[in-house]
């Protein structure tokens, strides 16, 4: 069995970056998938005809550098930071759009994120007219309520 091992062992290095993989899958936190880089390496390592215990090394050392200098980097890049209202309609508000149709406190169109949104100011504001660059100050359902005061970015 220990014959059969030390001729293979570069697949059971591969099979356990898959199964590393599949975990990182369903918790993506970028742990597990820096642990399944190491056991790539180790992979490689067997393959070119390592010893077990350089296998070994080779797995924990690349690991380590991975989550040490990689993780981070990925992490920050696939995060959404505080603080910016999240995903989905929260994160629309602060941001520019475009009026499309004027807005008044009953109905409006706007284009938001490269979409069009309807849109409505809020009650006893001005209107905004067509090609006026507004603020979003919030997400009521599916309508942006913005307001005339652009605040000084670019119109999305």
């Amino acid at each position: 069995m220990s014959l059969l091992f030390s001729d293979s062992a570069w697949l059971v290095w591969l099979g356990l970056a898959l199964f590393l993989g599949v975990i990182e899958a369903a918790s993506v936190h970028f742990v597990f998938s820096m642990l399944a880089g190491g056991a790539l390496a180790a992979s490689v390592a067997a393959a070119l005809g390592a010893s077990l215990p350089v296998q070994v090394l080779t797995a924990v050392v690349v690991a380590v550098g991975l989550l040490a200098l990689v993780r981070p980097v990925v992490k920050r890049y696939f995060t959404v930071p505080e603080g910016t209202g999240g995903i989905g309609s929260r994160a629309q508000v602060g941001r520019s759009a475009l009026v499309l149709e004027t807005v008044t406190d009953q109905d409006g169109r706007v284009k938001l994120g490269g979409e069009t949104w309807s849109a409505r100011t809020q009650p006893g504001a001005e209107l905004c007219l067509p090609g006026q660059e507004v603020r979003v100050v919030s997400i009521q359902g599916a309508t942006a309520i913005v307001s005339n005061v652009a605040d000084g970015r670019n119109s999305e």
